[in-house]
């Protein structure tokens, strides 16, 4: 049997090092698809479109502090009007996002008019949440970056100019997973400005707002968090303030109100939230919560089992 030719199964230290990079690279996306699943189980999305169809003229939408707004500009030109003035021209399909939105307009040409897709996105119980907070005001991504973009517009277009059974839950459903990619390129691209989005996206702090998420009863110490992180205890918290703006205590606390948030509104009783959290009393939980959120618990919960009032 004829033997085989050494130097064919040679390997350079060039093709080491790619195949190296490419696997890390491969290893780096799956853990951004992992923690951002993490997040939307602790904060869950869902998402209502209220209008799809051509727009023309002057569009205007309040200020709104508990729902994110999406336009989906499927033909254009548009252009997107904020509070302060500023203007955004949109001239080509784009997805923009306004996580917490200000008085706005949606300005399209009077006789071309464009063709759109409105909805309100909501995380957890809305308002507040690390999600929204770690983005800027406006994203406004093109449809061409996001991947499979083009399948999903061809469903949109199906759904909204068709009179099919299901066709609201049909639309919201494709809403939200364009809402999943949105964020997904966020995160891939760095478009995070600061907070958890911006956290999860460094490789090192990363794996110690992990184990923070998934612990958030643990009585994390910054030593245990620096740990995880495999930083000093100095180097940690000084990156963790620059990346994500806050101190560690203060996000373990802010990130303990949004999850005892979700649970309350889930109907777990105050007492075993406030276990679940890492508090050892009521008493010690409430005066957090009054602090982060800026009511009492039984308030907040009351005020969220009150139906608003529209004069």
């Amino acid at each position: 049997m004829a033997g085989c030719d050494p130097g064919s199964l040679t390997v350079t230290a060039i093709e080491v090092r790619w195949v190296t990079k490419n696997i890390d690279l491969v290893i780096d996306r799956l853990a951004v698809a992992d923690v951002l699943t993490s997040l939307l189980q602790r904060f869950s999305l869902s998402a209502g479109v209220f209008y799809a169809g051509s727009l023309c003229g002057v569009h205007r939408f309040e200020r709104d502090t508990r729902h994110g707004h999406v336009h989906l500009i499927r033909r254009g030109p548009a252009r997107v009007l904020d509070a302060r003035g500023d203007v955004t021209l949109i001239e080509e399909p784009t997805l923009v996002f306004m996580p917490c939105p200000d008085a706005h307009q949606l300005v399209a040409d009077e006789r071309q008019g464009a063709d759109v897709v409105c909805a309100n996105v909501l995380f957890g119980v809305g308002g507040a949440n690390p999600i929204t907070d770690s983005l800027p005001a406006l994203v406004a991504i093109p449809l061409a970056s996001l991947p499979g973009a083009d399948a999903m517009m061809s469903l949109l277009d199906q759904e909204a100019f068709g009179a099919q059974a299901g066709r609201q839950a049909a639309l919201d459903r494709l809403c939200e997973v364009l809402m999943i990619r949105l964020l997904r390129h966020c995160l891939e691209q760095g478009l995070t400005r600061s907070g958890t989005l911006a956290g999860l996206a460094d490789p090192r702090l990363c794996k110690a707002l992990t184990a923070l998420h998934d612990q958030p009863e643990r009585p994390w110490s910054l030593n245990d968090l620096a740990r995880a992180a495999d930083m000093s205890r100095a180097r940690f918290a000084a990156h963790f303030k620059v990346t994500t703006g806050q101190t560690p205590a203060d996000y373990l606390a802010g990130w303990r109100m949004g999850v005892a948030q979700d649970l309350l509104r889930r109907g777990r009783p105050l007492k075993h939230v406030a276990l679940d959290v890492g508090y050892g009393s009521v008493g010690a939980f409430a005066r957090v919560f009054l602090r982060k959120v800026g009511c009492r618990p039984t308030a907040w919960l009351q005020a969220l089992n009150t139906p608003a009032v529209h004069s």
